[in-house]
């Protein structure tokens, strides 16, 4: 028997040889899995019948499909936990978290010091970055930039019809985008007023010498990783904290917005945490 299988064999020396779907033949998938469990046994054609009938179009783009929501999860899970880590990390075990204190820098635009008074009066959303960030910087500050244009055109009418008796005329309910450098040898004034160019105008840049940068960044929590004797002309990215603070008008901290904190949740948080404050 098997001698007499040895010529077709020897002209079919694989499955995908056999005739299948072909416009020039009639042969069906039922001859198909016939022949073939003629020509390499009853187990390897029905493994070979099976798999075929499984991964079709069909369940291969649902395979993918699942993979890549499930890589997404993954990745934006990951990131909500390290944000939750870094959180529980500034806290104290009760009360507010001491977050912000003193510090003294550079105003970039008007080049005179600008100092943790010059906060007081306003609610300031401040973040530290660095302006050779590739991609996360800017997308965190194009975010804060829609928070500010949101809060801007509502957040007085918001509060106005919430607690009507409780604004004064001498309030003021404005928003102030800060932006602190964590790479003092490459960000000069002039370089974060072109960077800053493109987000929105009420930004103030403020950057500082290594010492002054590392002051601030202990009194926010934040961390770093530009070396001392960092090369101004050196080509490296800088690890550091990825918050936006907010601090009330009393220059105390009320809360940290992480990387997956989406526009809409600040926006909604903030105008409670006015409100609370306003009364």
């Amino acid at each position: 028997m098997l001698s007499s299988l040895r010529p077709f064999v020897r002209h079919t020396s694989s499955p995908s040889e056999l005739p299948l779907c072909s416009s020039n033949t009639k042969t069906t998938r039922r001859d198909f899995c016939r022949t073939a469990k003629t020509v390499f046994g009853t187990a390897s054609a029905s493994a070979q019948c099976y798999w075929g009938q499984v991964f079709s179009p069909t369940s291969a783009a649902l395979f993918i499909a699942t993979g890549a929501g499930l890589l997404w999860y993954f990745r934006n899970e990951k990131a909500r936990l390290v944000e939750e880590r870094e959180k529980e990390r500034m806290s104290k075990s009760y009360g507010r978290p001491h977050v912000g204190g003193p510090f003294s820098l550079i105003n970039c635009t008007s080049g005179q010091r600008f100092t943790h008074e010059d906060l007081l009066g306003k609610w300031s959303l401040v973040y530290f970055g660095f302006t050779n960030c590739p991609d996360i910087c800017p997308a965190e500050l194009d975010k804060v930039t829609a928070v500010v244009n949101e809060l801007g055109k509502s957040l007085l009418l918001y509060l106005v019809v919430h607690i009507p008796n409780g604004i004064t005329s001498g309030q003021d309910l404005s928003l102030q985008p800060v932006f602190i450098s964590v790479d003092p040898a490459r960000d000069t004034p002039s370089t974060i007023r072109t960077y800053l160019a493109d987000f929105h105008s009420s930004f103030i840049g403020l950057v500082g010498n290594y010492q002054e940068t590392k002051s601030v960044c202990k009194a926010y929590r934040v961390y770093f990783s530009t070396p001392p004797d960092a090369d101004p002309k050196g080509d490296y990215l800088v690890d550091h904290s990825i918050f936006v603070y907010l601090m009330d008008p009393e220059g105390r901290f009320v809360e940290a917005f992480g990387q997956v904190a989406e526009k809409e949740e600040i926006v909604d948080k903030i105008k409670q945490f006015v409100i609370e404050w306003s009364r």
